[in-house]
């Protein structure tokens, strides 16, 4: 009898033990396809921001009449392998550069398609900005999983890392501050 009962409280605690990891599992798997959802959102606006930019070179030149280098940061971008991170901090540069033109050749203020593309920044911007808040909200969320118990010890046999936030700082200026 003793040993039914012995038999019947591990294997009530067995169970318990697996349901509470898959449990566990499952929140971060869901935080995992999240990020990832989040990471080709992210990734499709950056690209068309990208395409808004490169198209904006020959509109910009052909406008102009200029022989000026146009947008250099985007030329350069086309033949590199570059983070969402990294392409992000690129592109707010570019938009920079971009905006800076309209000062410089007035006859842009009158180009319909420089507006057009201008416009298609300005509102993909307040999109990536959306996007970031949600990665960040869902990076909170898997980062809080990875570190705390017992969710930490699933982290560890899957070798799960914390994530960094996307903030559009420096990836290296973040090591320093926090001397990882």
């Amino acid at each position: 009898m003793v040993i039914l009962i012995v038999s019947l409280s591990f294997i009530t605690i067995l169970c318990a033990i697996i349901l509470a990891f898959t449990l566990t599992y499952n929140r971060i798997q869901d935080c995992i396809i999240r990020i990832n959802e989040a990471e080709v959102n992210i990734d499709t606006i950056l690209r068309k921001r990208f395409d808004l930019l490169n198209k904006s070179i020959t509109i910009i030149k052909n406008t102009t009449k200029t022989e000026d280098e146009i947008l250099d940061i985007i030329v350069k971008l086309r033949t590199r392998k570059l983070t969402n991170f990294e392409l992000d901090r690129n592109l707010y540069d570019a938009i920079n550069e971009f905006n800076s033109y309209k000062e410089k050749y007035k006859e842009l203020k009158s180009c319909e398609d420089y507006l057009k593309i201008e416009i298609n920044l300005f509102e993909s911007e307040s999109e990536i900005v959306a996007l970031r808040k949600y990665y960040n909200d869902i990076i909170t969320d898997y980062n809080k999983l990875i570190k705390s118990f017992p969710s930490n010890l699933i982290a560890l046999i899957r070798n799960y890392q914390v994530k960094s936030y996307f903030d559009g700082n420096n990836l290296e200026d973040e090591k320093k501050m926090f001397k990882l």
